[in-house]
């Protein structure tokens, strides 16, 4: 059986023009060099754009899920108090795997009771958090910058964890030991004294948190309250995929008694999850004008291409080819001006993410932002769809200026000089 191989005689073209060391030298070629800048650095802002987007946004949801949980369940009573109530019992259906809910990956128990830390030059006001030996430390030992956490396995522990900022204001060292005081339901009793020691330091960055959390033993807080070892302030619950928060909460809600309330921190903070998510259409807007950009100055060279070429247009068209397929030739070439460009505009922007992921030179101001640093984040996905967006959407712009072939003639094409 014969085999004919079948000619793209468009490409075969388009790759001689290209390789040409006349093509390399014409009047179009600053013109081309331009347009390839102009699309590697419109790849640049884009990448740079979604990377630290994504990071600022995953950043500061972890942080705020690493001091409060993803779900919270407490006691309607305690309404929208930080410093917990009323006590529920830790036997729960639910405790400690919550099978009802797929997509849950771990439950805690937690309490919290406001205090003033009293030094011998000062005093300052906290919320003193207290967990079991259950709670996920995950997040808090991947902040600590010193010491360790604290140990709740056996006994009552005096050892808590404080922030750096903390430390710095009330002079407060490794190894220190400090006096807290706590309120009583009765004003006229004197207050809870409890004698604590730092057993690590963290620094989140997160300033709103970082100035007021101590994390310590929950058995403390039942102490001082009264409670019975059985007795939680509450729940905190940990998802797998944060984009189903709300779905999630809500089959909590409808999985535990009507005494309980489930509250996701996009409840609870509202504020900063609007904030974060007006980062998406910044992104969105900088996308747009970069490949519109882009896609305005391979236009230009396009057409100079296609001034550049009137003669050989004209000797394709006297020779049979249609208006299609001289088309053809000349997005074939704008299709490797634009592959080109998004090739050296993803090799710089990525490099430049790595750095800042690695070395953190650009640096943030954390009550503004939350961070510390620029937070990178670097995910196969959104780079394939940028580059494959900005190739469709380039081509397609261009798909009407290149009509201005069908308007050369073979006659006129050939004489013209």
């Amino acid at each position: 059986m014969n085999h004919k191989k079948v000619l793209n005689y468009e490409l075969f073209i388009a790759r001689r023009l290209l390789s040409s060391k006349r093509y390399k030298s014409s009047v179009s070629s600053p013109i081309i060099k331009i347009a390839i800048l102009a699309i590697s650095l419109g790849m640049v802002v884009m990448l740079i754009s979604m990377a630290t987007s994504m990071g600022l946004q995953q950043k500061i949801r972890e942080k705020i899920s690493g001091f409060n949980g993803h779900i919270q369940l407490r006691n309607f009573d305690n309404n929208h108090s930080e410093t917990t109530l009323v006590p529920l019992s830790k036997n729960q259906e639910f405790y400690p795997h919550f099978k009802q809910v797929e997509g849950i990956q771990h439950v805690q128990v937690y309490a919290t009771k406001a205090g003033i830390i009293r030094t011998a030059t000062d005093f300052e006001g906290i919320l003193l958090k207290g967990v079991a030996a259950d709670y996920d430390s995950s997040f808090f030992e991947e902040y600590l910058v010193e010491g360790r956490w604290p140990d709740f396995r056996n006994g009552i522990s005096s050892e808590v964890l404080i922030s750096r900022e903390i430390s710095n204001r009330m002079q407060l060292k490794l190894g220190d030991r400090f006096n807290v005081l706590f309120v009583k339901e009765d004003p006229n009793k004197p207050p809870w004294l409890r004698v604590l020691t730092v057993a690590g330091i963290y620094n989140s960055g997160f300033h709103d948190f970082d100035k007021a959390y101590v994390i310590g033993d929950l058995r403390h807080i039942q102490k001082m309250n009264r409670w019975t070892a059985e007795e939680v302030g509450g729940f905190e619950l940990i998802i797998d995929d944060f984009d189903t928060i709300e779905h999630t909460a809500d089959q909590v809600y409808v999985q535990t008694a009507a005494t309980l309330n489930s509250t996701s921190i996009v409840e609870k903070y509202p504020a900063i999850m609007e904030w974060i998510r007006l980062f998406d259409n910044n992104t969105y807007v900088i996308i747009a004008i970069m490949i519109l950009v882009a896609g305005i100055n391979m236009i230009t060279a396009l057409l100079v291409l296609i001034l550049e070429r009137t003669r050989m247009i004209g000797m394709l068209k006297a020779m049979g080819s249609t208006n299609a397929s001289v088309r053809k030739v000349f997005l074939y070439q704008a299709a490797y001006l634009i592959v080109k460009g998004l090739f050296w505009g993803n090799t710089l922007g990525i490099t430049l993410l790595l750095l800042q992921k690695h070395f953190h030179f650009i640096a943030l101001n954390p009550e503004t932002y939350y961070v510390n640093t620029v937070p990178v984040y670097i995910h196969l996905g959104y780079i394939i769809a940028l580059n494959v967006g900005t190739l469709g959407l380039c081509i397609l712009m261009l798909l009407l200026p290149s009509a201005v072939i069908s308007k050369i003639t073979p006659v006129k094409a050939i004489r013209f000089v």
